[in-house]
Formats: C-alpha cells, structure tokens, sequence
C-alpha cells in the first residue's frame, strides 16, 4: 500500500527535476509526457524528455514511472549503463538496486 500512496503522490508532483544530460541528441524528437520518480531527497518529474539522450536522475530511485508516449529505459549507473528495466508506456518499476539514469528508446 505504501507504493501507492507513493504514485499517488508523484502524480500530484508539480515542477520538473533538475537533471544532468550526459551525451547528446540524436534527433530533435521528443517524447510526450513525463518520467517521475521518487526518493529520499523528493518527488522528481522529467517533462517530455528527449529520446536518445541519457538522463541522470538525482540519487538513486526508490520508483521510476514512465507517463510518457515511448518506451523508456531505467539503468543502475548514472551513464545509461547496467540496464534495470524497459518500461512501455504506463508502465513502473521498484526495488531494483536504486536506479541512476533513464533514457527514452527513440
């Protein structure tokens, strides 16, 4: 139930993280919507993040959801590295060695 209550409170997220690009572009495409995720320093929201490009999140997080049109991927290290998982759309993942990074699959 805490999980919950987490998502919850991440969808009411308001305002968008700080994030640290690592690499560039490959394209001017972007996905529609956002990639929230949370953990011991806050709520955080990456808005239509651009695809391709790695995107280091701040800390590790406790739970990363993908609300955007694309896949995403969730990676260990804060260089796009070590896959954790590929979110489709909707789609969230926890518990998984506290991910660094996300990149959207272009």
């Amino acid at each position: 139930m805490r999980s919950v209550a987490r998502m919850a409170r991440l969808g009411a997220a308001v305002g968008a993280a700080t994030v640290l690009v690592a690499g560039s572009a490959t394209g001017a495409e972007a996905a529609t919507g956002q990639i929230l995720y949370f953990n011991s320093s806050g709520d955080f929201v990456i808005n239509n993040p651009q695809d391709g490009v790695c995107i280091a999140l701040q800390g590790p997080a406790q739970l990363v959801s993908n609300h955007t049109n694309k896949t995403v991927e969730v990676f260990f290290t804060a260089v796009c590295t070590n896959r954790v998982a590929v979110l489709a759309p909707g789609r969230a993942v926890s518990g998984q060695g506290g991910p660094r990074s996300v990149r959207v699959i272009p």
